[in-house]
């Protein structure tokens, strides 16, 4: 049996459970949680290790209403699990929302979550188009071009995000907050925080203009491979983030996410 995670903007049970019974009255398994808006204690991270689970095969958003996600702060947290579920699975591992009586354009939609299915929740349709999502064949899952980027976190070590290319290797790397402020930058093997670092010709503070929004950016010139990341550390929650090989060049490609 196919699995579903539900995370419900929601809290009302009844709702919810109606919900529920009709993804279950379609052969699906479903788990999932009330969604806890506490940017402070990294509540977003909760779900992370259940949403990794090869047992789970799609992300299901119950939306009821529309004052919930227009929080910035729900935006900002769900948009970080997004980021962190699909570098691991995949970007085209399924991300649906499942819309009661809730207004929600596409296009406002942050990067993370650009490419949610959204689905209304009176339309006979939307629970067919979830069966599908589900059994659609997948392989390791779709990777960004060029670069790989993830977040984690929690209160004791804080906020942060891992950065790297994709496909070849980055002569340095550079990181930007629109919003937010960056404190501490680290080189080291991808997939975990280096215990020590050394950096060749870090730079804190870089001024930089991107579709007119404005950056602040801290890099270093460290050769990095595939097999290596750069590591941020960033208090506050950012509109959105630059990053990508460090600007040797006005060539040099940058990459941005907008994150609320």
């Amino acid at each position: 049996m196919k699995q579903v995670w539900l995370t419900s903007l929601s809290k009302d049970e009844k709702e919810v459970q109606q919900v529920m019974k009709s993804l279950k009255g379609y052969g699906l398994g479903v788990d999932g949680h009330f969604w806890e808006d506490d940017l402070e204690k990294m509540a977003w991270m909760g779900p992370r290790d259940m949403l990794l689970s090869k047992d789970i095969a799609a992300w299901l958003l119950y939306i009821r209403g529309d004052a919930f996600i227009k929080k910035e702060s729900v935006r900002y947290g769900l948009s970080l699990l997004a980021m962190t579920v699909t570098a691991a699975r995949g970007l085209d591992f399924p991300i649906l929302a499942l819309l009661d009586g809730a207004e929600l354009d596409a296009e406002s939609l942050s990067t993370p979550l650009a490419g949610m299915e959204l689905m209304d929740v009176s339309n006979p349709a939307s629970m067919a188009k979830i069966v599908a999502a589900v059994h659609k064949t997948r392989g390791k899952g779709v990777q960004a071009p060029g670069y790989r980027i993830d977040v984690y976190g929690n209160p004791q070590i804080g906020q942060w995000f891992e950065t790297g290319s994709g496909d070849g290797g980055w002569k340095g790397a550079v990181f930007g907050v629109s919003g937010g402020n960056i404190v501490f930058q680290a080189v080291g093997p991808k997939g975990r925080l280096p215990e020590r670092s050394v950096l060749h010709y870090p730079v804190q503070g870089m001024d930089i203009e991107m579709g007119g929004q404005k950056f602040t950016a801290w890099g270093v010139q460290n050769e990095l491979t595939e097999a290596d990341s750069y590591f941020v550390k960033v208090e506050g929650q950012p509109d959105a983030i630059i990053f990508g090989p460090y600007p040797h060049t006005d060539e040099a490609e940058v990459y941005k996410i907008r994150l609320k």
